[in-house]
């Protein structure tokens, strides 16, 4: 099994196709592997390149996709561990989600919120929620649960006024108020610059 690679970026996707994916060639080999777009915006043909792998074999696949740090992998491999989500959704819920949300919404027992904030759709983001409370354990209180509600009241606020729901995410994680009023005058304010 692959678990890691280093060698020279020789291919990067198109990155209006759905699947980002390099081809890695190490001492002449090409290895073509699924990759989350902040890994291939990162990338440059011709550059040394490094990813943690995931092996995917199953009857008439061999697919390999990879990750920048070896705790992505991990993160990666955790959501696999839920029924009904493939490599492919694991990696595509990823793409739409920081690791940092999934554990939030996890912690506080709200997939709404997970819903919310990454575009994940309600059902898969129930499934993600319930699936690792378990695994992750841990439940979020005071100051912090009230955080996570109101960075979802904000994040809404935020795209209803027409930004993008990443913009929004960005700027909404630099913000230091607890209420959903201050915290969209900050996150504005940041935006405006």
């Amino acid at each position: 099994m692959i678990a890691y690679l280093k060698g020279q970026v020789r291919l990067k996707s198109n990155q209006l196709k759905r699947e980002n994916f390099a081809v890695i060639d190490v001492s002449g080999v090409g290895y073509k592997v699924y990759v989350l777009d902040r890994l291939l915006n990162d990338l440059a043909i011709g550059q040394t390149a490094e990813a943690f792998i995931y092996t995917q074999v199953a009857e008439g696949v061999l697919d390999l996709y990879g990750f920048a740090t070896h705790e992505e992998l991990e993160f990666f491999e955790l959501l696999l561990s839920l029924s009904g989500i493939g490599p492919r959704s694991a990696l595509d819920i990823l793409r739409k989600a920081k690791i940092d949300d999934i554990i939030t919404a996890v912690q506080s027992g709200n997939h709404e919120i997970l819903a919310k904030v990454s575009g994940i759709g309600p059902k898969t983001a129930e499934k993600i929620v319930t699936g690792l409370k378990d695994k992750l354990g841990g439940t979020m209180t005071g100051a912090a649960a009230s955080w996570n509600d109101s960075f979802g009241d904000a994040l809404e606020a935020l795209v209803s006024l027409g930004y993008s729901a990443g913009q929004a995410r960005e700027a909404l994680s630099q913000c230091q108020s607890l209420d959903a009023g201050d915290k969209i005058k900050e996150a504005l304010k940041i935006l405006g610059r």
